[in-house]
């Protein structure tokens, strides 16, 4: 099971998360993903005790954060610009109708392409963070891996000039020339 989000203050101490964190604790830890002058107008969207996805808070800029699933092996937070909203909450709303991974892009492809499914009309970046716990009295996130990725819809290598191999040393398209096209920057994980 996923390293819970939902876990008391005094319970984060270096400890995974777990199903009783306070709505505080969980926006405390994922605004981490967010650049830090991003952080405190992120509006942030949690779980509830019942596991239930709900806004813990309401933003002021222009960045959504999403606390650690409970439900999912590991710690995983993100954090992206609000043009994703309608792609990102489709993709969770499919998601927990228990479409698999595929069908679910497939899905929001062809409703991005019928018009149905707004996407972003300029580059929208999405951080992501993984970690294996979080300390409350440093307010780190242990073995911490950053990436970011930047969504732009129906790019390719010819009208960005990436490649589209991956690479952990230089930005690559991933997607080219669909509706889920992206830069991926992906950096090299750190050696434990």
């Amino acid at each position: 099971m996923r390293l819970a989000c939902f876990l008391s203050t005094a319970l984060l101490m270096a400890a995974p998360l777990s199903a009783q964190s306070s709505k505080d604790a969980q926006i405390a830890v994922a605004v981490l993903a967010a650049p830090a002058d991003r952080q405190a107008g992120a509006r942030v969207l949690g779980y509830d005790e019942a596991g239930k996805l709900t806004v813990l808070r309401d933003g002021s800029n222009d960045m959504v954060c999403l606390a650690d699933n409970p439900a999912v092996d590991g710690l995983e937070l993100n954090c992206y610009h609000t043009s994703l909203e309608p792609f990102m909450s489709r993709g969770r709303e499919l998601a927990a109708q228990g479409v698999p991974n595929a069908e679910r892009m497939r899905l929001r492809y062809a409703e991005a392409e019928s018009g149905q499914l707004k996407l972003p009309e300029k580059p929208a970046v999405l951080y992501t963070l993984n970690g294996a716990s979080y300390d409350a009295a440093s307010n780190t996130i242990a073995q911490e891996y950053r990436r970011q990725t930047i969504y732009i819809p129906y790019a390719t290598p010819e009208t960005t000039g990436l490649s589209p191999q991956a690479s952990s040393n230089a930005p690559w398209i991933m997607f080219p020339g669909t509706p889920g096209a992206h830069i991926m920057i992906t950096p090299e994980r750190p050696k434990s």
